[in-house]
């Protein structure tokens, strides 16, 4: 097990700084290479938090989603997986930035083999990349191609280390294609993942769903609660690099 290393809290001549949360949250990201999409955040806004929550976050990039929560939610604790070793140090350095290192920490590690005990989360949260291997064009760029292409890590493999870490009736979160709502609904259950809560994500009134954002429940009862679409980006929107 690795904890990614103290970084330098400044940002690199090769980073940009975005504000979320009207200026409550500074997200150093690099100007190229993998950045946070409206996805995390929608995902953020979807993800059920109670009082006190110890939440693990998987494939955590610049640790954007557990931050958003720390500021917005009742959540205790925070610990992102990331096996990028760039990505996790820049969540390291975001969590001291905005003054959360006591309440979160990034693990450099595989999420196929998480360096934790079973059964210690009360909820999992994870925006996974979309795509098999073979489809679409694989990014030149390879930590976009990671976060994009099931490269590293499958559906499978996600649901399977979401089951490991979650403590019973713990609840997994996560984004996903809408024309792959199935293989995520079928292979849910396959993990004792009982689907509890899911909404719909669209880019217009005219155009067919692009994403949805499923809670499923470890050994929950039946009864899926489909909520009001979302339309677009929701309330989000990022303002310039400063």
């Amino acid at each position: 097990m690795k904890s990614s290393k103290s970084p330098d809290r400044r940002p690199g001549p090769h980073e940009t700084v975005d504000s979320l949360l009207d200026g409550r949250l500074k997200v150093i990201q690099p100007r190229d290479g993998y950045r946070f999409s409206v996805d995390a955040l929608l995902l953020a806004e979807f993800v059920t938090i109670r009082s006190g929550d110890f939440l693990v976050d998987l494939g955590t990039g610049c640790g954007v989603i557990p931050l958003i929560l720390l500021l917005t939610t009742s959540l205790g604790h925070a610990l992102g997986i990331e096996i990028q070793p760039d990505l996790a140090q820049r969540a390291s350095k975001n969590t001291m930035v905005n003054g959360l290192s006591r309440k979160m920490k990034t693990l450099l590690a595989d999420i196929r083999h998480p360096p934790l005990s079973p059964e210690i989360a009360d909820v999992v949260t994870c925006n996974p990349p979309y795509r098999k291997p073979e489809s679409g064009r694989i990014n030149p760029n390879t930590s976009r191609a990671i976060a994009r292409h099931e490269i590293l890590v499958s559906l499978e493999d996600i649901l399977a280390t979401a089951r490991y870490l979650l403590k019973i009736k713990g609840r997994f979160t996560m984004v996903y294609p809408a024309e792959r709502l199935i293989d995520l609904l079928s292979q849910s259950r396959r993990f004792n993942l009982e689907p509890k809560r899911l909404q719909v994500v669209y880019p217009d009134l005219h155009s067919s769903a692009k994403l949805v954002l499923v809670e499923t429940v470890l050994e929950g009862n039946p009864g899926l609660e489909i909520l009001p679409p979302i339309l677009g980006q929701g309330k989000y929107s990022l303002t310039a690099p400063v």
